[in-house]
């Protein structure tokens, strides 16, 4: 893929102010929805924050030569709630959010240390070519339904499945059509400009086509207000009368006290049940890990588990993700949004990263800001994911190229993981739901797959 801006190359002022703006509003949706899910009085801005820190952490191990933002984890959504549930005596709330992040974050410690010792050799053959191209397809396969429910303003496609079809069903009414209209008002711009800009227009695609959107949403949202139509309201704009202008950060209100945890067995109970929440989805989004990095350095044409190596991604990701959700409550992973930006937009450049990490910081704090950023509306983003989950799996797909489809063994790996990945083979574990995502599962029987059919063939 050729790039505008390599990773180490600095763009100007002003560029790099634009290019981090438009990182900031690829990822933006997605760490601040984790939060809003979870409820419980977290804080959006703190989530923001906390994906700020996390990121500059992140390239302070990674050495500055790894070019994407690290934001709020919907793998740990389940292991989140089990923190704020407890048991029946025992519950630590915000400390709990801390401490299972802490414990995830010392698996990425701990397989980074074996992966120092051990190098990257055993995943390069325990994960081909074969295996990460269709993983890494279906990673943007996998998200693709979540960016059409939103183009349709619908928070989840699963609200919309039709069980006796089998099937997504939009049932179209005057505000999905509106939003739709919106989302491919987006979705065109972004194209137009990706294809037939020049200069900027082509690296920002992002802004403008949100931008666009967000004039066509305003300008009905205006119109419902004076008809009093709620079915043209499509932005919220009342989200400014209870603006929160400062961050409630996750450490502070977790040593505020006044927890209920019982005995000492009580509170042993509860610290079991957060291991158990947090630890296997670590391993979980481990495998995601590799994959992303490998998506990305397929992009970048530069292999990062060798430079600056899997040890450091790790720790980077890991302590990131701690320090995350020491001030956030979420804990952090690399983001698909913005690896799929740095594709469609050419700009690799870890300088644009770190800027827009101080940025997200910044935002945190400026009340304003981040309520704009919060209102623009979910079809808008939806518009936007459209084409970021698309480049996503067609990166994938890229990789396959490498790969020799007319070997029934490598055949019989590709279809395994795509058919797993779409098919949503998703599978849950004990009273707590602990979950493998459609990625995880795919991702395992695609080695196990392969593992079969290739264990005499020097992988690829």
């Amino acid at each position: 893929m050729k790039l505008v801006y390599g990773v180490k190359d600095r763009p100007k002022f002003l560029q790099l102010i634009i290019f981090a703006l438009q990182q900031l509003l690829a990822i933006l949706a997605a760490t601040i929805a984790v939060p809003a899910i979870i409820g419980n009085g977290m804080s959006q801005s703190a989530a923001l924050f906390g994906a700020g820190v996390g990121t500059i952490v992140y390239q302070l191990f990674t050495k500055f030569k790894s070019p994407v933002f690290l934001g709020s984890s919907f793998a740990f959504l389940g292991s989140m709630s089990a923190a704020f549930a407890g048991g029946v005596s025992a519950s630590l709330g915000y400390l709990g959010l801390i401490l299972g992040a802490a414990m995830a974050g010392l698996v990425y410690v701990i397989i980074s240390l074996i992966v120092k010792f051990a190098g990257v050799n055993w995943i390069n053959k325990l994960m081909p070519a074969v295996v990460i191209g269709p993983t890494v397809a279906i990673i943007g396969l996998s998200l693709s339904g979540n960016a059409i429910a939103n183009s349709f303003g619908v928070a989840s496609p699963s609200l919309v499945y039709d069980t006796a079809a089998s099937s997504t069903i939009y049932h179209i009414s005057l505000n999905s059509g509106l939003n739709f209209l919106c989302a491919m008002v987006t979705f065109l711009v972004v194209v137009l400009c990706s294809v037939y800009g020049k200069k900027m227009a082509k690296l920002v695609p992002f802004i403008i086509g949100i931008v666009a959107g967000y004039l066509v949403a305003t300008v009905i949202t205006l119109i419902g207000n004076a008809t009093g139509n709620e079915s043209l309201q499509i932005i919220n704009f009342s989200l400014f009368q209870n603006m929160k202008w400062y961050p409630e950060f996750t450490f502070l209100t977790a040593f505020k006290g006044g927890y209920e945890y019982g005995n000492a067995g009580s509170l042993g109970a509860y610290i079991g049940t957060i291991a158990l929440a947090y630890i296997p989805v670590a391993f979980v989004v481990f495998a995601e890990h590799i994959a992303d990095h490998k998506n990305l350095s397929s992009i970048i044409d530069t292999d990062l588990l060798e430079e600056p190596g899997l040890h450091r991604t790790l720790l980077g990701d890991g302590v990131g993700s701690m320090v995350g959700a020491f001030f956030g409550g979420c804990p952090n992973t690399t983001y698909g949004e913005s690896i799929g930006c740095v594709a469609i937009s050419g700009n690799a450049s870890v300088i644009t990263i770190f800027v827009t990490a101080i940025m997200a910081i910044l935002a945190s704090f400026i009340a304003p800001f981040t309520t704009f950023l919060a209102t623009i509306p979910s079809c808008v983003m939806g518009g936007v994911c459209i084409t970021l989950y698309g480049f996503i799996a067609v990166s994938g797909l890229k990789m396959v190229q490498k790969v020799d489809l007319n070997e029934n063994s490598n055949l019989f790996v590709v279809s395994t993981i795509l058919i797993a990945g779409v098919g949503g083979m998703v599978m849950t574990f004990g009273e707590k739901n602990i979950k493998l995502t459609a990625v995880a599962c795919a991702l395992i029987l695609g080695v196990i797959t392969n593992l079969l059919v290739n264990r005499k063939k020097e992988q690829q």
